[in-house]
């Protein structure tokens, strides 16, 4: 009985030895850093990008006027934006512009459209100087008291306001800028993140921690340059799908990593993207994306949050994240997670996406691992969704394939 009761002693000592270590260790372990960035240091910026847009707008008007008055015939340029009119730098890390043109001359047939032109530039400076906003959507009826000049469709006020994005892009005037917003919200936050805002009335400030969000999560809102930051994460999450960043969220994956997830629901808005690229630039974090195994997510989601898109590369360079790597689903992880029988098999649009992406696309053309990896989905003849890695458990995604892709980043796809 002594002989127990001293062993009984000894293990009891022992154990009360590993979890005073354990606790010393937990004290010394250093806690992250808290990374900011202040709503104040982009007061400037945006003070002096509204002076820009309004004197931009000043100058097209008086040359159209003066030309005008003189006998001339006034002249719009802006770039075409089309994927055939970019090219990418790896160096640079986004598509631009090649630099091909379109001219706008004031005659018979162009009339209408370069006088909505002038219009929608007239309607951008006063809510400029005014501080207020449009959306698209408004913007296209108040052409509705335009006379003649009114717009027949609302996808003809959002290419005429393309144009002229276009033309005033090379002085980093965006649609933004111009204070037309779109329609749709931008994406949802989660994790070590704290946004802080102002309140547009009294301009007290507003914080709204991420990590405090209950079941539901903070809305990007359409323009982002304004707000600042405070985050102890290690990296950001970008997510495809709505049911995958629930999932994360419900069992606080964020706190298990500490990172900030963003809910991109597809094709991430310019309000996404600019603010992940924000998180990226101003806070020193690095973008994982993690996106369905398939033509669309691979070649349309991730490859504009990357570089941007062909039809919007006059912003690409504010409204991407270059530094943005590939965690998956990729096609090694198909057969390296055994989900071959939790595919689908792709449909000839996929086919096409993928092969249309290998032959045109500057940026699958400049990294051979991604040719590698879509010529292997080609060959395979299937992609896998997100949700494929429940065959192994609903948590499976949290608990063993995001812990393994996280220790091996130096193999994420470019």
């Amino acid at each position: 009985m002594a002989a127990k009761k001293k062993a009984t002693k000894k293990k009891t000592a022992k154990k009360a030895t590993k979890k005073k270590t354990a606790a010393k260790k937990a004290v010394a372990r250093k806690k992250p850093a808290t990374r900011k960035a202040a709503a104040s240091d982009v007061d400037a910026s945006r003070a002096n990008l509204r002076d820009v847009a309004l004197n931009s707008i000043q100058e097209v008007a008086t040359s159209v006027y003066k030309t005008g008055h003189t006998g001339g015939l006034p002249e719009l340029s802006m770039p075409q934006r089309n994927l055939a009119n970019v090219s990418y730098d790896p160096k640079k890390g986004y598509f631009e512009m090649k630099g091909n043109l379109k001219t706008r001359t004031l005659d018979v047939n162009s009339v209408k459209t370069f006088a909505q032109t002038l219009r929608l530039m007239s309607l951008a400076k006063e809510m400029v100087a005014d501080e207020d906003f449009a959306t698209k959507r408004e913007a296209y009826y108040v052409s509705k008291n335009w006379g003649d000049a009114k717009f027949n469709e609302q996808r003809e006020s959002d290419t005429v306001l393309d144009d002229i994005e276009g033309m005033f892009s090379v002085k980093d005037v965006t649609r933004e800028t111009l204070r037309f917003v779109p329609e749709e919200h931008g994406g949802s936050v989660v994790g070590a993140l704290t946004v802080i805002d102002r309140d547009p009335e009294t301009h007290e400030e507003i914080r709204s921690d991420c990590a405090a969000m209950g079941s539901g999560a903070y809305t990007v809102p359409s323009s982002v340059d304004h707000l600042g930051f405070e985050t102890t994460a290690e990296f950001v999450l970008a997510i495809e799908t709505g049911g995958m960043f629930q999932r994360l969220n419900h069992h606080r994956y964020w706190r298990t990593a500490n990172c900030i997830l963003v809910e991109m629901g597809g094709v991430p808005t310019r309000a996404t993207r600019r603010f992940v690229r924000r998180l990226a630039d101003n806070l020193k974090l690095p973008v994982y994306a993690f996106v369905d195994c398939d033509p669309y997510g691979v070649c349309n989601i991730y490859r504009t949050l990357k570089v941007g898109s062909g039809s919007a590369a006059h912003v690409n360079r504010n409204f991407c994240v270059p530094t943005a790597t590939f965690l998956g689903v990729t096609p090694d992880d198909i057969e390296d997670y055994g989900l071959q029988d939790a595919t689908h098999p792709l449909q000839p649009v996929d086919i096409k996406r993928a092969k249309d992406a290998l032959k045109n696309d500057p940026f699958f053309q400049a990294h051979p691992k991604w040719k590698r990896a879509i010529n292997k989905m080609l060959k395979m003849g299937v992609r896998a969704e997100q949700q494929a890695f429940a065959k192994w458990g609903l948590n499976f995604v949290i608990e063993e394939y995001l812990p393994r892709k996280l220790r091996e980043r130096k193999k994420f796809l470019p």
